[in-house]
């Protein structure tokens, strides 16, 4: 296996735990800018006219897109990044358009959210450096400070989102798959609340490469695959973890995702407080009456989210 994993030297905060990832040849580089998460602020355009022109040129662009599934799919959304020229490099237009849709999303009936990538062979390159060059070091900070709040908008979607990542991740675009629920790995707050503090360190001190199945191994991924003639594997494999969560109680799923979010921040006789108050929110719901008569029928039950 191909699969290449190095550490993210860039430090990276996050209000929520993260588990479980797909991987397929992700290289996570030495080299990027850090990124942190927390609340984002307006964006002023680039001071230089030369940067200008560029988000100017690009803004009629498409650079991410949506895809709802439909049939036995239905449910499933799928977030298209296709910035072809620019690997899915983070620039302005990409991030202003990433953070349009996610926002969309946060009020949304999809059961599943997989994002993933139309370019072949990367997922996201990181940062756009030819876009950071031509900025001040204060427009740099305001621009680092919203790709925070994107990552936050990701973490806190309601339901259960997945990263699809057959190819590169590369600095920020490693944080992005690392805000999905099921993800690639990395990064110097999210990696250690995966496999460990004393390994997380050994990982980031090194950046060592390993191979997919020792990262499976070691916790650090939910599933290696090997990759397929149409490079689409992780993707494939996103795809199916997407439908065994189809027919499961959306209501139930989201607020078991928020409840363990919120109770690993926490002690554990808080935790199991917050577990409550989530479970009461289920008690009223159509769904959980639907649940309790299809087991006493014997028959699979329908959801509708209610």
């Amino acid at each position: 296996m191909a699969t290449l994993l190095r550490r993210l030297p860039a430090l990276s905060r996050s209000p929520r735990p993260w588990t479980q990832v797909i991987l397929r040849e992700t290289l996570i580089p030495r080299c990027g800018a850090p990124l942190l998460t927390g609340e984002g602020v307006p964006l002023p355009a680039c001071g230089r006219a030369q940067s200008r022109r560029q988000h100017a040129d690009a803004s009629a662009a498409l650079e991410v897109d949506v895809r709802r599934l439909e049939g036995e799919d239905d449910g499933i959304t799928e977030v298209l990044m296709c910035r072809h020229r620019a690997r899915n490099a983070l620039g302005h237009v990409f991030l202003s358009q990433m953070m349009n849709l996610v926002s969309s999303l946060a009020n949304d009936s999809a059961r599943v959210v997989v994002f993933r990538s139309l370019v072949p062979g990367v997922f996201c390159a990181g940062a756009d450096l030819k876009e950071r060059a031509l900025m001040n070091h204060a427009e740099s900070d305001r621009f680092v400070h919203r790709l925070r709040s994107l990552m936050t908008q990701i973490a806190s979607l309601p339901m259960p989102t997945i990263a699809a990542v057959d190819g590169a991740a590369l600095g920020g675009g490693l944080e992005l798959a690392l805000a999905c629920d099921l993800r690639t790995a990395g990064g110097s707050q999210r990696l250690p609340r995966t496999v460990g503090l004393s390994l997380a360190k050994e990982l980031i001190f090194t950046g060592r490469r390993i191979g997919g199945q020792t990262a499976l191994a070691m916790g650090l991924v939910n599933r290696a695959v090997e990759q397929n003639a149409s490079g689409d594997a992780a993707y494939r494999e996103a795809l199916g973890l997407a439908r065994e969560m189809l027919p499961q109680a959306p209501i139930a799923v989201r607020l078991s995702k928020e409840a363990m979010n919120r109770g690993i921040e926490v002690d554990m006789s808080s935790a199991m407080a917050i577990e409550r108050m989530c479970y009461s929110r289920v008690i009223p719901t159509r769904d959980r009456q639907e649940g309790m008569a299809a087991f006493l029928e014997k028959r699979p039950p329908r959801y509708t989210g209610e």
